[in-house]
């Protein structure tokens, strides 16, 4: 995967940008909109990181200056996280929004869905498959051990997204954006109900629980790989 990362924090992009390789992503990084214009026009690129506030030109200007055009899918970082900051960034075509500070494995979690999303697979498998677990996407049915289980439209997309990313802390941020289309925490406890009864479906009655809960984090579907913050 390459990416291109817009910011004017050095100190940001050093980090970043040896994370990003030491996960095998290629990465270019420039500090203003007038480089970064002149990057996604000249290059190519599958993801681009870009920051809200920058110099000369912010980064909304960057998604007007490409409205229209073709382009990579656009992730906007900033320290500015408010509601109406989220909603004015994806009405003006960025594909995704994270506050700062954040945690790299959910940002490198959240490109590969980007990447994935952006990109048209040939015939693509229904089938998810995770130790004794599986859920056919398109007939929207789960097994565990050949056992059928039953899970309503929400439970479904919830396990779809533990399964696609298994080892990986999946946050409620996170959780609220893609089953519910939230770009805003509503702090209520709307997951967590919901995570409960999926928990009970996919885990009692079997040896081995999956799905944990991992306090103020997240969840996650199998062993968890070690996360990193920013």
């Amino acid at each position: 995967m390459r990416v291109l990362v817009v910011d004017d924090d050095s100190v940001l992009c050093h980090w970043l940008g040896a994370k990003l390789h030491s996960h095998g992503y290629a990465c270019n990084i420039v500090h203003d909109c007038e480089h970064a214009l002149k990057a996604i026009k000249d290059d190519i690129y599958d993801v681009v990181l870009l920051d809200r506030m920058l110099p000369t030109l912010d980064g909304f200007s960057v998604l007007r200056e490409l409205k229209g055009s073709r382009h990579p899918p656009i992730m906007l970082l900033s320290a500015l996280d408010r509601y109406v900051d989220r909603v004015m960034g994806l009405e003006l075509g960025a594909e995704d929004y994270l506050g700062k500070p954040f945690n790299f494995n959910e940002l490198r979690l959240r490109l590969e869905i980007m990447v994935r999303r952006g990109k048209p697979q040939d015939a693509p498998s229904s089938l998810l498959t995770f130790e004794d677990l599986q859920l056919d996407r398109l007939q929207r049915v789960a097994w565990r051990s050949g056992q059928r289980i039953d899970l309503t439209d929400k439970e479904i997309k919830l396990l779809i997204i533990l399964m696609e990313n298994p080892g990986q802390v999946i946050t409620r941020t996170l959780l609220l954006e893609r089953v519910w289309g939230y770009h805003f925490d509503p702090q209520t406890n709307l997951i967590d109900v919901h995570m409960s009864k999926l928990r009970a479906k996919i885990d009692k009655g079997f040896p081995r629980p999956l799905i944990k809960t991992l306090r103020s984090m997240g969840y996650a579907l199998g062993a968890v790989e070690k996360t990193d913050a920013a």
